[in-house]
């Protein structure tokens, strides 16, 4: 089976969030179990500074293609490249007015370049003599990818045998426009129906994909029941319902190649399940490096993430004086809203030996908190996925979380009496709830015996990808079926 597996942004060559860390680890896994996959995402101005950081060459294979079905002058040339250490192609989709930006969204017209890059897709697939049975389109941005495979391309012979899946990384952001982007999309104005794409007076491109999909899945077995409730379902749970039968969840995985204790890099100590004591090494050099009072048996609560509502920020911002009550250190990395970074910031001044703050974005630091830490703060109000207790978890740091979404999945409450479970946490969302799931990390952080057990639990919870891997497989294979049905 071949599989195409198209997304704006793909770690290592442009990374803004979780997305791009599935996209670079996922085909990588797939390969492994005997799919053949290829990677198409843009060519951002930062693509070829990253690839150059893995050693990795990028050659221009096609001078220019016109793309017909948009209502544009603009041509694309293409580049290809692999993912790091694989044989994986990866396609980049170069046009300097829609993919020149730094900052990889943002810097232009975002639904123009969205439906630009997902038109790209099939024009690249074609010229390049690329037969797949399955396309694997991601979030929003290619949400009209499903829609076009449809409707414009579906009598095409090239694609008539190619299902088309669609995955939900967060519901929160759906990508929605103005009507009048169906003019450029040279989309039928049919498809500005309740049924549709119509979307509250706006067009949906996340509703296209799901609508449009063969088959649909979302990061997380839980995060899938989730979204067909009003709570979490962001105005699309009526819609969502309407396609329960093709709904999947399948947990997201991490590399392993890349997220290694005992070989990383970024970490200046290595160690493993076995043997862990190499793990205090790397705690007390992250507290020297970010000033903080070196004393390998204080507690470092840690939080990397992006500074918003979503991820319990408001919670946490109501308590983090109560939590430094106690005898620990608070260490956060991350960017956001600046009403949260101020008060962080805050934080910081108020108590300068006990707390890191780092407004910013750096992944090798990232790597060093979650080696170095002792505990990983994510009281998230909803997760679709989260890859962050996974990367702590294997790096034997113990998850607090809130029960939601691939938390709850993944996540397991100590139970002192049998030694199962990986972490702690809350179903409420309150900062009351989190306060005290904090508390009873730090009563058994106190218990040296159960502490070991809880990292060794961490650290042998399975979440890599070539597990959920077999989970995408048989979810391809499933929409090729219905695909069939439905010719």
């Amino acid at each position: 089976m071949r599989v195409a597996v198209v997304s704006l942004e793909v770690y290592p060559f442009a990374k803004v969030g979780g997305l791009a860390d599935v996209i670079g680890a996922l085909p990588k896994a797939l390969k492994r179990q005997g799919i053949e996959p290829v990677v198409i995402m843009p060519f951002h101005k930062i693509v070829e500074r990253n690839a150059k950081k893995v050693d990795v060459e990028i050659k221009k294979i096609v001078d220019k293609i016109f793309l017909p079905n948009l209502r544009t002058n603009e041509t694309v040339s293409l580049f290809r490249g692999n993912l790091p250490n694989s044989d994986v192609p990866v396609y980049f989709v170069s046009n300097d007015k829609y993919f020149s930006s730094e900052t990889i969204y943002g810097g232009v017209d975002e639904a123009e370049q969205s439906i630009f890059f997902s038109n790209a897709v099939f024009e690249t697939l074609k010229t390049l003599d690329i037969h797949v049975d399955v396309i694997h389109a991601n979030d929003w941005q290619t949400g009209l990818v499903p829609v076009y495979l449809k409707t414009v391309y579906r009598y095409e012979p090239f694609f008539e045998k190619t299902a088309v899946v669609y995955s939900i990384h967060n519901l929160g952001y759906q990508g929605i426009f103005d009507k009048r982007y169906l003019d450029f999309a040279k989309l039928g104005e049919w498809l500005y129906s309740m049924q549709y794409l119509e979307f509250y007076g706006n067009l949906n491109f996340m509703k296209g994909g799901i609508v449009f999909a063969d088959a649909i899945n979302t990061v997380s077995p839980t995060y899938a029941k989730e979204i067909q409730t009003e709570e979490y379902g962001n105005k699309l749970d009526g819609v969502l319902k309407t396609k329960a039968d093709v709904l999947f969840g399948i947990l997201n995985g991490i590399d392993y190649s890349e997220y290694d204790p005992s070989k990383d890099p970024r970490i200046p100590y290595h160690y493993n399940v076995e043997d862990f004591s190499n793990k205090w090494k790397v705690k007390e050099s992250l507290q020297k490096e970010l000033n903080l009072e070196v004393v390998s048996s204080k507690p470092i609560f840690a939080l990397i993430s992006r500074l918003v509502d979503q991820k319990g920020l408001d919670i946490l911002s109501e308590i983090i004086d109560y939590v430094l009550l106690y005898d620990v250190q608070f260490v956060l990395l991350g960017t956001g809203d600046s009403k949260y970074e101020e008060r962080f910031k805050e934080i910081a001044s108020k108590y300068p030996k006990r707390t890191s703050i780092n407004i910013a974005f750096d992944v090798d630091l990232a790597q060093r908190i979650y080696a170095g830490s002792d505990f990983f703060l994510m009281p998230s109000r909803y997760e679709p996925c989260g890859l962050g207790q996974m990367y702590s978890m294997r790096y034997g740091t113990i998850p607090v979380v809130r029960y939601t979404g691939g938390l709850a999945d993944t996540v397991k409450e100590y139970d002192p009496s049998t030694g199962e479970g990986n972490g702690f946490g809350f179903k409420e969302y309150n900062s009351g709830a989190l306060l005290k799931a904090i508390a009873r990390a730090l009563f058994y952080y106190k218990k040296k015996e159960d502490h070991e057990k809880l990292i060794k639990n961490a650290m042998n919870t399975d979440v890599s990808w070539d597990k959920s891997a077999i989970g995408y497989i048989e979810f391809y294979n499933k929409a090729v079926e219905i695909a069939k049905g439905r010719l």
